[in-house]
C-alpha cells in the first residue's frame, strides 16, 4: 500500500466506523461525519483502492455511505434486529423495508396507520401473483389476531432499521403503538436519504428469473448491467479477486482462513506480498491482528467496530466458553472434531472439582449449545454439516491460553499467642492483597 493511503488517527476511527455500519449521519455522529467529509477524498482512494467499495458523500442529505459491492456474500451478515440476541432480519421484514421506503418516498410524512394501509394495498394486488404475501394488519374472520399481531410487529421491525440507520424517524414508540390494533404514530422520512438507498440495479432489468439462484449475488453485485455475464461460476479467480476477497474477509469477519478460494492456487495471505499489503490495510484502520500460518485473527482495541466482547464477562456461559477454549488446543488431535457428548463430558468433571459451577443448568447439555455459541460467534469453532451436534476447532483455539485461579480456603482462627497489636500501626505497613477469585483469560503470542 503506497504511504499517501495510510490514514491518520481521526480518519482510522471514521474509517472503522464506515466499514461497520456503512454510514455516518450528521445528527447520529456528527463529530466522525464532520471528520470523514473533511478528509473524504483520501477516505474514498484507500476503499477503492485496497478494498474496491465506493465511498459516497451526500452532503445535502447528511450522510456518508459505503457501498460494499461484493460477490463473496457472507450468509450471517444483514439488518439486525435491536434484541437480546441480535437476530437477523427475516424476509418479510426485508419486504417491508421496501414497501416502506416506496410509501414514504410518495409521502414522506404520514401516520403508521396510513403506512400500513397502504402496504397492505399495494400486497393485496400482487399476493395473487405470488409476487409480495398477505399483510393484513387487523384481525378478521380470515385472519387470526395473531397473524395480525405477527404482520404489525414486523413492519415495526423493518421501521426499528429504518430509524436506526437515520433514513426515518417517529414519534413514539414502536412498538406501543403496533401492539394496538388503534395505536398510531407519525413516521418523518427524508426524501435525500431515501435517495440513497435507491443504489442498485433493477432485478427486472438484471432479469434475476433467468439466471440460476447462486449466480444471483454475482449479478447484484456487478458494476453495469453485463459484468455478471463476464465470468461463469466455474472460472478460477484472478489475483485480483484472490486479493479483494482476501483482504475483505480480514476487515469484516474477527477470524479469517487464508484459503481465500476453493481452488489450487496458492492462497493471496500465503505469500509475502499478500500478508505485507493486508497487514497495511489493518494497520490502516486502526486494527490489530494476530497471524499464523493458518489463521489470522483481527481485533478493534478500540471496540468501535464490533460488538464481540468475548472473553469478557462473568457469565456462566462465558465461563463455560473458556472451559471449553482451554480443553480444545490440548487434546491429542486439536483439529479433531468435538461432539456434544465430549463437551457434556468435560463439564461433568469440572462441576465434579466445583459442585456449585453453573447450579443454575440442570441439563449440562444445554450448557454445552450455550458455550458453543460463544465459540461459534468468535470464529473458534464450524458446524460440522455431515454430523449433528458436533463442530469443528479453528487453528484459532491455538492462539488463546486460558488460566484459572480459584480461591484458597481462610484459614481457620486460632487463639491469640502473643500480645495484642498496638493501637496504631507504623506508617510503612501496608495490607496484603487479598486473593483473586476470577476467572482470567489472556491471548497467546504464539504463531
Amino acid at each position: 500500500m503506497n504511504d499517501p493511503l495510510l490514514l491518520d488517527a481521526d480518519l482510522s476511527s471514521s474509517a472503522r466506523l464506515l466499514k461497520t455500519t456503512g454510514r455516518l449521519t450528521i445528527d447520529s455522529d456528527p463529530e466522525h461525519y464532520r471528520v470523514a467529509l473533511q478528509g473524504h477524498a483520501a477516505l474514498a482512494e484507500f476503499f477503492r483502492t485496497e478494498l474496491n467499495w465506493t465511498l459516497e458523500v451526500h452532503e445535502v442529505a447528511g450522510v456518508i455511505r459505503l457501498y460494499k459491492r461484493r460477490q463473496d456474500v457472507p450468509a450471517d451478515r444483514g439488518p439486525r434486529l435491536m434484541r437480546e440476541k441480535r437476530p437477523l432480519a427475516g424476509t418479510l421484514v426485508m419486504i417491508l423495508i421496501c414497501l416502506a421506503c416506496e410509501q414514504l418516498w410518495r409521502r414522506p410524512r404520514m401516520s403508521v396507520r396510513e403506512l400500513m394501509q397502504a402496504i397492505a394495498q399495494v400486497c393485496a394486488a400482487d399476493t395473487d401473483d405470488g409476487h409480495l404475501p398477505r399483510f393484513p394488519v387487523v384481525a378478521t374472520e380470515d385472519v387470526s389476531k395473531r397473524q395480525a399481531l405477527h404482520n404489525r410487529q414486523s413492519l415495526g421491525d423493518a421501521l426499528k432499521i429504518l430509524v436506526a440507520e437515520g433514513t426515518i424517524t417517529v414519534d413514539a414508540d414502536l412498538d406501543r403503538a403496533l401492539a394496538d390494533e388503534d395505536g398510531d404514530l407519525i413516521v418523518t422520512a427524508s426524501r435525500d436519504r431515501l435517495a440513497t438507498r435507491f443504489s442498485s440495479l433493477s432485478p427486472t432489468l438484471l432479469q434475476l428469473d433467468g439466471i440460476p439462484p447462486d449466480q444471483h449475488a454475482a449479478a447484484l453485485s456487478a458494476e453495469s448491467l453485463l459484468d455478471h455475464t463476464a465470468h461463469t461460476a466455474g472460472d478460477a479467480p484472478t489475483l485480483e479477486q484472490r486479493r479483494l476477497n482476501a483482504i475483505r474477509r480480514l476487515v469484516d469477519d474477527p477470524a479469517t482462513d487464508p484459503l481465500d478460494d476453493d481452488t489450487d492456487a496458492t492462497p493471496y495471505l500465503h505469500t509475502l506480498t499478500g500478508r505485507e499489503r493486508a497487514l497495511n490495510v489493518i494497520a490502516a484502520l486502526g486494527l490489530t491482528a494476530t497471524v499464523r500460518r493458518d489463521w489470522w485473527q483481527v481485533t478493534d482495541p478500540s471496540g468501535q467496530s464490533t460488538s464481540i466482547d468475548f472473553p469478557n464477562g462473568r457469565r456462566t456461559e462465558r465461563q463455560a466458553a473458556l472451559a471449553l477454549l482451554a480443553f480444545l488446543p490440548g487434546r491429542e488431535d486439536p483439529s479433531a472434531p468435538v461432539s456434544l457428548s465430549d463437551i457434556t463430558d468435560l463439564f461433568t468433571q469440572v462441576r465434579a472439582d466445583q459442585p456449585r459451577w453453573a447450579a443454575a443448568y440442570e441439563r449440562l447439555p444445554a450448557l454445552g449449545r450455550a458455550a458453543v455459541a460463544e465459540l461459534t460467534g468468535v470464529g473458534l469453532l464450524t458446524s460440522d454439516p455431515a454430523v449433528p451436534d458436533t463442530w469443528l476447532p479453528t487453528p484459532g483455539v491455538h492462539l488463546w491460553r486460558v488460566r484459572v485461579r480459584r480461591p484458597q480456603p481462610a484459614p481457620a482462627a486460632t487463639p491469640p499467642t502473643e500480645p495484642a497489636p498496638p493501637l496504631f500501626t507504623p506508617e510503612t505497613a501496608q495490607a496484603a492483597p487479598a486473593p483473586d477469585a476470577a476467572h482470567q483469560a489472556r491471548r497467546g503470542d504464539d504463531g
